[in-house]
């Protein structure tokens, strides 16, 4: 059906191009031809011919890529990519209507429409490929995506390299890292995790949309501070897990995988990838509060105890105080009375001093 029409369409176009170019031969040269639409007949049937092989021909290779075309185009491409095509595509269809019009005016009507034709179908080509190219930017400029690059580079092996994921990303601590030394290398951040913060940036829950946007900012200040970003196309299409595809990336190209995901970590290790785990770090290197210590801390909401209220120390180590529960909004002095380890990690208890 395919070739059906793509040879109709080319022969129709080449039957009206013969047709008027004959038609013009015989207004120039009366004399060469025997009667009037003898020319405008002969240059009908050739562009006929032509069209109808030419078109078969083209047709079955326009089939062949149009089978295969969409699978690699959805493999290869992200999703903002096509979109930013698919505007391209209006974009290029609207100037190329609004050029053609005096095309069509001016020019005989064969040569006219087929002239137009192909002005806006180049037009489309080249938008699409404009739009396309400058993805990010332009929808950046349209406040529906983030200002990070997606446009970046192929895997590679490099054991110095750092796999990002999304909840890296949202804990916050790799820029701190990255500015002091700690981690060092390139940094890679696969596009489909991008595209994951992105859609938590755009969750109807408060508390899911603010996690989106801030690791959207976090991904956004490396991309400032260092050029060791960058983000990487590779889709991995063989898995729909987003945990699998960066345990895949990973290993291909034996680099650490940065995340604070407790799962994830533990079955990337299993594959003998090494993983680096911020939060970890952070809690090795930041100062212990011992027992019996005093802090001040702000308390921020109630606890599942009893009369317990929640608060939190500077670098996120959850304080559960005692008699607190009437002490919410307030900024209070503690005593620590206890400490313990979770798996997210350490946890304090505490009392009011006075």
């Amino acid at each position: 059906m395919v070739v059906e029409a793509v040879r109709l369409l080319i022969t129709l176009v080449l039957t009206a191009v013969g047709f008027q170019l004959g038609d013009t031969l015989s207004d120039r040269y009366p004399d060469a031809f025997g009667f009037s639409d003898t020319a405008s007949v002969v240059g009908a049937v050739i562009g006929a011919g032509v069209g109808y092989v030419g078109g078969g021909m083209f047709g079955r290779g326009f089939r062949k890529r149009l089978e295969v075309a969409p699978e690699r185009l959805v493999a290869r491409v992200s999703g903002p990519t096509l979109f930013a095509g698919a505007f391209g595509v209006i974009t290029g269809l609207l100037v190329g209507f609004v050029l053609s019009i005096p095309v069509v005016l001016l020019l005989p009507p064969a040569i006219g429409w087929s002239t137009a034709s192909l002005l806006v179908l180049l037009l489309i080509l080249v938008a699409v490929r404009v739009f396309m190219a400058r993805a990010d930017e332009l929808l950046a400029v349209a406040g529906l995506r983030s200002r990070i690059p997606l446009r970046g580079v192929s895997l590679q092996e490099d054991e110095k390299a750092h796999l990002i994921d999304s909840s890296a990303a949202i804990d916050g601590r790799l820029l701190a890292l990255v500015q002091s030394g700690l981690v060092e290398g390139r940094l890679w951040v696969p596009a489909f995790v991008v595209d994951e913060l992105q859609g938590l940036a755009d969750s109807a829950d408060a508390g899911i949309r603010r996690r989106g946007r801030r690791g959207l900012e976090a991904l956004e200040a490396l991309h400032t501070a260092t050029s060791e970003f960058l983000v990487l196309e590779e889709s991995v299409p063989e898995f729909e897990d987003v945990d699998a595809k960066l345990i895949q990336l990973a290993g291909r190209a034996g680099a650490r995988l940065v995340t604070t995901d407790y799962n994830l970590s533990k079955a990337a290790e299993l594959r003998g990838i090494v993983v680096l785990n911020p939060s970890v770090l952070g809690e090795k290197l930041k100062p212990i509060v011992s027992t019996g210590e005093a802090v001040v801390v702000s308390i921020s909401k109630a606890g599942k105890g009893e009369d317990q209220g929640v608060a939190y120390l500077d670098d996120g180590t959850m304080v559960v105080v005692e008699e607190a529960g009437d002490l919410i909004g307030n900024e209070v002095e503690v005593v620590v009375t206890s400490t313990t380890r979770t798996a997210v990690g350490r946890m304090l208890f505490a009392r009011p001093i006075s």
